[in-house]
């Protein structure tokens, strides 16, 4: 299945390999999508959408079993002050619906910001695009497909 995300990888010439799973639309938790794919849930990294104050629209890419830490995102971002964006904004700034989320070929060029975790493994796992799909690829390419900058940005849930 060839998705915006996926051709963009081809066109860089970056290896990665598809991997379906059924989807629960009631359950879209990156935990979810990482027990279906045999996957530990910080190699399952989610995308969200923030907004700085400033500096506008990011995206934010964490491990799944994580939450954003919001002022370490603005810190990174150069911002004073980052909220992530409501739900329903979501597809009309990115062009991908909750679950599909991805930091590759969204509508814009978004500045993206990187969980410095995604540093400790080989693999990672990132939507595709849409639900039911993950793309599994060397962090290295990830980085350089979406020219992220990396940093601490994830805090362990409340």
């Amino acid at each position: 299945m060839k998705t915006n995300a996926v051709r963009l990888l081809d066109t860089l010439g970056i290896a990665y390999e598809l991997r379906e799973y059924t989807v629960d639309p009631d359950d879209l938790a990156a935990e979810s999508v990482a027990h279906k794919l045999g996957m530990p849930p910080e190699q399952v990294f989610k995308t969200l959408v923030a907004r700085g104050a400033k500096t506008g629209i990011c995206l934010a890419v964490i491990p799944g079993n994580t939450q954003l830490d919001l002022k370490a995102l603005a810190k990174l971002a150069g911002d004073r002050n980052v909220e992530t964006v409501p739900l329903k904004e979501v597809q009309p700034l990115t062009g991908y619906i909750r679950g599909g989320v991805t930091a590759l070929a969204c509508k814009k060029d978004y500045p993206v910001y990187i969980d410095e975790l995604i540093e400790v493994f080989d693999i990672i796992s990132i939507s595709a695009g849409l639900r039911g799909l993950q793309i599994l690829l060397a962090p290295a390419d990830y980085l350089r497909a979406v020219k992220g900058t990396v940093g601490a940005i994830s805090q362990d849930k409340a």
